[in-house]
């Protein structure tokens, strides 16, 4: 076995990458995604470059079935459980909306109507107790409605479950006994150990709601990976930027939610350490949506609690930000005005230029039009693009606006730009972080296309453009490891705090982590855990999260608090009371990597022959630019700009202000010349 696979499914590609153990390189393959099985396209792109599935040896998956399920609404119906009692807290939801002087402002549609919540009569005190035992006659009316209406996906979310969740486990079992199999059942305290009984019921909806979807996908691909003769086990990309089993996966999908996109930020913190810069500004930009995140100190930013349109989720997430902004990315008119995105051709029929019978020009057609992808260029290293239809979509569009083509074409790229660039502003001066002291990784099948003008409205000095951008996510999954993230309510004054109480219950959380990595297949020796708490201080409702080495020294904990604090922020009460309100733990089982990226250029230098040339247009202005390969630019090479680099995942746009070269690991170096 020598193969380590790891593959990315996205709204338009399929990206593969594939690391060779014996040779110590990579190769990578990009196909046409199948929205209708997407399995089909993992398998395509792994028989393009791999004869017998039995020499991989790690195969690890990112998906976006669970998210797409969710943002086009196409979930499971699910029935929600709930204490009696307590039963509208899932529809009333929140009132403090962040949204106070919009006047259009609509509640967001939640995933399950209120005639689908039911009540369970049973109580469970604050402290855990039990004050009321579960009444299993409430399930006889909920059973019959379940087999009556054929539901799929049954949540439940009992009051203080996530002190003591024997309730919810005794109801599992109820239900179990009565229906079917393949029904799924999603406990709020398997998912979201925390109190606030509104976001931990949102967190099981959603499990329960992209269940049935995720676990039938993961359960075929497995099934169809062993039927080529892949016998390992299959892994899947969580939003925590850790990997779990597809089995594991299979039990709470919730986890599953971001597996895309989280890749790609990943691999930028993996690139952070090979090239020694600690903070980077994550771009993915492919056919269907932008993805950003921050990299800082040389570390992605984890949230333990988030929102997916404006529905609370209390699990770990890589703190990705997305927008509909991509190559696919349809340009329309709104009262005459020109519109670009969210809405995209995706992957059928396309761009106008895929010659599927896109009939409206995207992002991608415009490229095309203005010389930035050529027509020869196999787009994903064998797609021919037709630029004639690219053509008439933006002529019948300019017409209409009185414009010249050329005119359209640029407006549609600036447009799509400074969206991105806004979107890009949001993750970081609206947090105090000033994007200039940054470096900006592009990458995604269209993101080192737009990079460089995406610099220029924020100012930021330095484009870096990986090997491989295309497929840099799916090279990403392959650079983390096993992961699981624990909880463990703690309410308490720091100032009464002891030592050994908070040792007693890390070591709990260690041991059940322990066993939990085990069952992931990995050794006590390859086993690190990471101890955090969230705090605050006395008579706030929301914390921050502070790193707790393991001497628990509690004078440190209160001090990193207080600096944390003010950081967050711009000030804190270093004399006021302090609060711990979780536990929490990161459990990281090592995965065996092959390669050094920091050691080998994996670019191969081709000889540079016959340098191609063609009119590309840069504002308004037609200049006769040279077409090179990638694999052709040496490390001491200064290239000047206007310039086009390309190769098999992605072209690279260099405008004619800018220059590029190439550093020891193969990336593109993108800068602007002198004055």
């Amino acid at each position: 076995m020598k193969y380590r696979v790891s593959a990315d499914i996205g709204g338009t590609f399929t990206d593969i990458v594939i690391e060779d153990s014996k040779k110590k390189n990579i190769f990578t393959s990009k196909v046409l995604s199948t929205p209708k099985n997407p399995a089909f396209a993992v398998l395509d792109g792994l028989k393009k470059k791999i004869n017998n599935f039995n020499q991989i040896n790690f195969l690890v998956h990112g998906t976006t079935v669970g998210l797409n399920a969710f943002l086009e609404r196409k979930g499971s119906r699910v029935l929600l459980i709930m204490t009696s009692g307590i039963s509208d807290t899932y529809t009333i939801a929140r009132g403090d909306r962040k949204t106070l002087y919009d006047v259009q402002y609509r509640k967001p549609k939640q995933l399950v109507s209120r005639k689908d919540v039911h009540e369970v009569k049973e109580r469970m005190s604050w402290e855990g107790k039990i004050i009321e035992k579960i009444d299993k006659k409430s399930f006889v009316s909920i059973i019959k409605k379940i087999k009556n209406e054929n539901i799929k996906a049954v949540a439940i979310c009992f009051l203080h479950s996530y002190l003591n969740p024997s309730h919810e486990i005794q109801a599992k079992r109820i239900l179990k006994k009565e229906l079917k199999k393949d029904i799924i059942i999603s406990l709020s305290h398997e998912i979201a150990r925390e109190w606030r009984e509104y976001e931990r019921s949102s967190t099981a909806v959603m499990n329960a709601y992209i269940g049935p979807i995720v676990n039938n996908y993961l359960i075929r691909l497995e099934n169809e990976l062993l039927e080529k003769g892949y016998s390992k086990t299959l892994y899947v990309m969580q939003s925590n930027g850790g990997v779990i089993r597809a089995k594991t996966a299979i039990e709470n999908p919730v986890h599953t939610l971001l597996s895309g996109p989280v890749g790609g930020t990943i691999g930028g913190a993996a690139l952070s350490k090979i090239i020694k810069k600690p903070n980077l500004i994550c771009v993915d930009m492919g056919g269907t949506s932008f993805d950003m995140s921050l990299i800082i100190n040389g570390r992605p930013k984890i949230t333990n609690e988030t929102e997916q349109e404006s529905l609370p989720l209390l699990i770990p997430f890589v703190d990705i930000h997305t927008i509909g902004a991509g190559g696919g990315s349809i340009a329309w008119l709104e009262a005459g005005a020109l519109r670009v995105g969210p809405q995209s051709a995706g992957a059928d029929p396309g761009p106008a230029c895929y010659g599927k019978g896109g009939l409206e020009p995207t992002v991608t057609d415009a490229n095309l039009f203005l010389g930035r992808i050529g027509s020869d260029s196999k787009l994903g290293g064998w797609m021919q693009l037709d630029s004639t239809s690219s053509e008439k979509v933006i002529r019948n569009m300019a017409k209409k606006l009185s414009m010249t083509k050329v005119e359209l074409a640029e407006g549609i790229l600036s447009i799509i730009n400074a969206k991105m660039a806004d979107a890009i502003r949001t993750i970081t001066i609206k947090n105090g972080i000033d994007p200039r002291e940054f470096s900006l990784v592009a990458f995604g099948g269209a993101g080192s296309m737009h990079a460089i003008w995406i610099a220029e409205e924020l100012e930021i000095k330095e484009i870096i453009v990986p090997p491989n951008p295309g497929n840099f996510s799916a090279w990403g999954m392959l650079q983390t490891d096993i992961r699981r993230d624990l909880t463990k309510n703690y309410f308490t004054i720091l100032s009464e705090t002891k030592k050994s109480n908070l040792k007693k219950f890390f070591n709990e959380l260690i041991d059940e982590a322990s066993n939990l990595l085990k069952s992931e297949g990995v050794s006590n020796k390859k086993m690190l855990f990471y101890r955090t708490a969230d705090m605050r201080y006395i008579g706030q409702e929301y914390y921050v999260n502070i790193s707790i080495d393991s001497s628990l020294n509690l004078n440190k904990i209160n001090l990193d608090f207080h600096n944390t604090y003010k950081k967050t922020f711009g000030h804190s009460t270093p004399d006021a009371p302090v609060e711990i309100i979780n536990l929490r733990l990161v459990a990281i089982g090592l995965v065996d990597r092959v390669i050094d990226y920091s050691k080998i250029n994996n670019q191969k230098i081709t000889k540079r022959v016959s340098i191609k040339k063609r009119e590309v247009i840069f504002n308004n202005v037609k200049h006769l630019t040279n077409i090179i390969n990638r694999n052709s630019i040496k490390l001491k090479d200064r290239l000047n700009g206007p310039l086009i680099i390309e190769e098999e995942s992605a072209t690279t746009v260099v405008s004619p202000k800018y220059f590029v070269n190439k550093d020891l690991m193969g990336n593109l170096i993108i800068k602007r010349k002198n004055k």
